[in-house]
């Protein structure tokens, strides 16, 4: 009997690693009736072993716009079809490390209001101008041991642990060791998906199909701007998937990589079918109503009541088309 139980096992994930070229996810919706999720092969998959793909928004820096990042806010982004919502918790720029309770306390309000609206839900530890992980690894162990302590019952969270490592940070030398460290913490209490960053903005993800993590239920974060970022980073994508290496674009622009510029609907039609279909999550940035193309709202909106298609930025208009 134990024997016929592995086989069918073995059967189900060699299934869902076989889907992304051979039929679309057949699982939408959120944690209600997708709980845990899992990575089978190059794909993300639901409790059941069904592909799942998740499309939704970014908030911008908590500490600057945290009003988009409440229970209203995140119930639009849902009416509008998304079923995730990305916390941005800048660690520096006058963000967590600064304030580090005030910070926390804004993001656990994040996250419960997605949990209560049943969309899956990203905890970024948004480094920037911190661009080495491991400058503030220390910081990031106890906030992630206490987010996944805090979580460890909750299939909706998932962990982003450096956002876009730069400034010269490599992956064998600083961003490998702190993500091992960081995935001890958290797998110390949850098994929640772990994303992963690379260096050179999240964008060297060769570097890490060269040397991957090991551990269950990990993801490799790639980020783009469709007004920068062409052709040569989708052949990456296809580089490292080809090599076993899962993808998950948590962070995408319609702009240029500073914000501006644009809108780049072509570039990032183009992109989206891409994803689409090799089956890749994304999140898109950003919710907010800055004055930048990148944003999702025109400036004034307000965080409190529903939005109509007249509140949204020519860049929502077209990503909010497509969850």
């Amino acid at each position: 009997m134990l024997e016929r139980i592995v086989s069918v096992l073995i059967s189900a994930a060699m299934l869902c690693a076989s889907l992304p070229d051979a039929a679309p996810p057949s699982s939408p919706g959120g944690a209600k009736a997708n709980g845990w999720l899992q990575v089978v092969g190059t794909q993300l998959c639901n409790e059941r072993g069904e592909p799942l793909v998740l499309h939704g928004m970014s908030s911008h820096g908590l500490h600057w716009f945290g009003q988009y990042a409440g229970r209203q806010a995140i119930m639009n982004t849902k009416a509008f079809g998304a079923n995730l919502f990305r916390v941005a918790m800048y660690t520096g720029e006058g963000g967590y490390l600064s304030q580090p309770e005030a910070i926390k306390a804004q993001a656990v309000a994040a996250v419960d209001a997605a949990v209560a609206e049943d969309m899956y839900v990203i905890i970024d530890w948004h480094i920037l101008s911190d661009g080495n992980p491991m400058a503030h690894a220390d910081e990031a162990e106890a906030f992630f041991s206490e987010m996944a302590r805090r979580y460890k019952d909750t299939p909706n969270v998932l962990y982003e642990i450096c956002n876009e490592p730069n400034g010269g940070a490599t992956w064998q030398g600083d961003v490998k060791p702190y993500a091992q460290r960081i995935l001890k913490a958290i797998r110390a209490h949850s098994r929640g998906l772990v994303l992963v960053g690379s260096p050179t903005w999240s964008q060297d993800i060769h570097l890490a199909a060269e040397d991957p993590l090991e551990g269950e239920n990990l993801l490799y974060t790639l980020h783009f701007y469709a007004g920068t970022h062409g052709q040569w980073l989708r052949d990456r994508i296809d580089e490292v998937r080809a090599r076993g290496l899962p993808v998950f674009v948590s962070e995408w622009g319609a702009s240029a990589a500073d914000g501006s510029g644009g809108v780049f609907l072509q570039e990032s039609a183009q992109w989206l079918d891409f994803l689409e279909e090799r089956h890749i999550s994304w999140a898109n940035w950003s919710l907010c109503d800055k004055n930048e193309t990148s944003a999702a709202l025109k400036p004034g909106t307000p965080a409190g009541r529903p939005w109509t298609q007249e509140d949204l930025s020519p860049s929502a208009a077209f990503v909010f088309g497509r969850f």
